[in-house]
């Protein structure tokens, strides 16, 4: 007699786009608990749920390589932001800020201003572990720590490099921290806070992550007419720390510097054949982040995205209340604090050109913490599947996919993620190539995307047929992977 197999999700009649680029192909998927235990034809099985997949993709849950949902993983549990899109995990801790560790009553400037809660501060990073894993949420969680706010709790005045005693009192927060499972540092030298820190503050600091095995992670210094200054800077670090550095966000901003990505990806792709270096950007041609009060960062379209101060102005262009109140842009941007802003200050050639490139991961840069968010927090994943693969034809569905599965979880060094794979845990998305795209505006940003049927997490539905369905099987995602500053994986060739 034949035993019959039995899952628990049966996944029947779908294409399989595995995370590593190899051609789609037809399979069905089979699901025990949190694994995928079957790829192949499956006709004959049974199961506790069968999902019909019949004309859609069947991909890894995707990855997102830079966000900023440190808070909103605890507050926003259930995560609509990301499960719409058929993300299954987020890399928090960005741009040098992280929730943790911070006391209580410990001051937080802008940017840190973003994430932190009062209400949810912890002075360790192991506490802040510990409260993810004690009310898991509905994705992973990859955590970096930030440099600026190890500044904050180890340094009274920012405005200066740190001293000996104080780059120590961050290496041993830093240590803490990545004891807990911290994949790796950030650091954010283009925000006030981190400004005044000098190169060797930063190598200092940095020292620790090679006993570890973690990863260097920059917001660059400048991202306009001294980025490639800034590229070498960050090189510099992660060869001094021996360890692998990625590039966070790659952009160039301001009209002047437009176009000059024909000269910083040749630098970094030169860097890369004898240093681990990668890099993540997202999906559109403006930024957002806190609203700027030096009026050389307060030029072009600026819209105002949150302001505390006045309610009133949010989505108002930063140059019209200039205009009204008679006063000049940063006198504008004072009065607005504290505020965040979108800037429409990116070329589009640029945008195309880093998107296509070879390596490039893909990461919403998204600051889930105001009713006026950049629509990269809704849209970021399926844009890059509808407009960019299927309309632009920038690159095959299959490298799209790769580029927000497998090749994330490579460079972070997060293992049987990322790919479909028997024995793998069971993370996937499941998509209709011919609908997918994005439908958060800059005017309405928080709109779901189309085209996402169904996103499971750990094994578990998490999201389908437009509908939340309130599981939360997020589990904080350790590094296995060790990072080191020469090269330690190639983009595979085109198949």
């Amino acid at each position: 007699m034949v035993k019959t197999e039995t899952f628990d999700v049966l996944i029947q009649g779908g294409e399989v786009i595995d995370g590593t680029r190899r051609p789609r192909y037809r399979a069905d998927v089979g699901i025990r608990a949190t694994r995928i235990v079957a790829l192949g034809d499956l006709a004959g099985a049974l199961a506790d749920r069968v999902v019909d997949a019949s004309g859609k993709i069947v991909a890894p849950g995707f990855i997102d390589a830079h966000s900023h949902d440190d808070q909103a993983l605890l507050l926003q549990p259930q995560m609509p932001f990301k499960l719409s899109q058929g993300v299954t995990a987020v890399v928090t801790g960005n741009c040098g800020i992280s929730a943790a560790p911070l006391h209580p009553g410990t001051p937080v400037p802008a940017p840190l201003n973003l994430l932190s809660d009062a209400a949810t501060r912890f002075a360790s990073f192991g506490a802040y572990l510990q409260a993810l894993r004690a009310a898991p949420p509905a994705v992973h969680v990859i955590p970096l720590v930030g440099h600026t706010t190890l500044r904050v709790v180890a340094m009274a005045d920012l405005s200066r490099a740190a001293n000996p005693d104080e780059i120590a009192q961050m290496q041993a927060l830093l240590r803490e921290a990545l004891e807990a499972g911290a994949v790796g540092l950030s650091s954010g030298t283009y925000y006030p806070p981190a400004a005044a820190a000098s190169t060797q503050e930063l190598c200092r600091v940095a020292q620790p992550l090679a006993e570890y095995g973690a990863l260097y992670v920059s917001h660059l210094r400048n991202e306009g007419a001294h980025s490639q200054e800034a590229i070498d800077e960050t090189l510099q670090i992660g060869l001094f720390a021996r360890t692998a550095v990625l590039i966070s966000h790659h952009k160039l901003q301001g009209p002047a510097n437009w176009g000059r990505s024909v000269q910083t990806l040749p630098q970094i792709a030169a860097a890369m054949q004898h240093q681990c270096v990668s890099l993540d950007c997202y999906p559109y041609h403006a930024s957002s982040t806190i609203l700027h009060l030096e009026e050389e960062r307060l030029a072009g379209k600026i819209v105002i995205a949150d302001s505390k101060s006045h309610p009133e102005l949010q989505g108002q262009e930063l140059g019209e209340i200039a205009r009204r109140w008679q006063v000049s842009r940063a006198e504008a941007s004072a009065r607005l604090q504290p505020a965040s802003a979108i800037y429409f200050n990116m070329e589009e050639s640029d945008v195309r050109r880093i998107l296509a490139f070879g390596p490039t991961m893909i990461g919403s840069d998204g600051v889930p913490s105001n009713e006026r968010p950049h629509p990269r927090l809704w849209g970021t994943f399926p844009r890059v599947l509808g407009h960019y693969s299927r309309e632009l034809g920038l690159f095959p569905l299959e490298t799209a996919v790769w580029k927000m599965t497998g090749l994330t979880a490579q460079v972070f060094g997060i293992d049987r993620r990322g790919v479909l794979a028997e024995g793998h845990y069971a993370d996937l998305c499941i998509f209709d190539p011919q609908t997918v795209r994005d439908t958060a505006t800059f005017d309405d940003p928080q709109q779901p995307a189309t085209g996402i049927d169904c996103v499971i997490v750990n094994g578990a539905m998490a999201y389908a047929q437009g509908a939340y369905l309130g599981s939360r099987t997020g589990t904080v995602l350790r590094r296995t992977v060790p990072a080191t500053s020469s090269p330690g994986w190639q983009v595979p060739p085109e198949p």
